[in-house]
């Protein structure tokens, strides 16, 4: 049941800081296309794990630099739009796994293997 409840809290702090990301005011940060992939709260709410994927990869580093050094405004305005008894300690990650994904796409496409274009010729 506590599985349940941690999961819509994620859902929601990530909601949040998606829209939140959109407002801040960091150069580094407004320059860059980022996407919150995914937030893993502890179960005691002390801390979340924000996972953030970027569009350009070159400005990655620079835009995570940025969000750390707002994660205290980040923090205080989560507390302020969600109901909850802890705010949590925000901690972020880049997420590559969009770009795993690509690469992996990409190594399949290169193989050139024909997909099923030779069934529906027969028939």
């Amino acid at each position: 049941m506590a599985s349940n409840r941690i999961g819509r809290i994620n859902e929601e702090l990530q909601k949040e800081l998606a829209n939140l990301i959109r407002n801040l005011k960091d150069p580094r940060v407004q320059d860059t296309m980022i996407s919150v992939t995914r937030v893993e709260a502890t179960p005691d709410l002390r801390w979340a794990k924000v996972y953030v994927s970027f569009l350009q990869d070159d400005r990655a580093d620079d835009a995570l630099k940025g969000l750390k050094s707002a994660s205290g405004y980040l923090r205080r305005e989560l507390g302020s739009a969600l109901n909850l008894r802890y705010t949590p300690e925000l901690q972020w990650e880049k997420d590559d796994s969009i770009t795993y994904g690509a690469k992996m796409l990409n190594l399949i496409n290169s193989l050139g293997v024909q997909q099923d274009d030779e069934e529906t010729e027969e028939e």
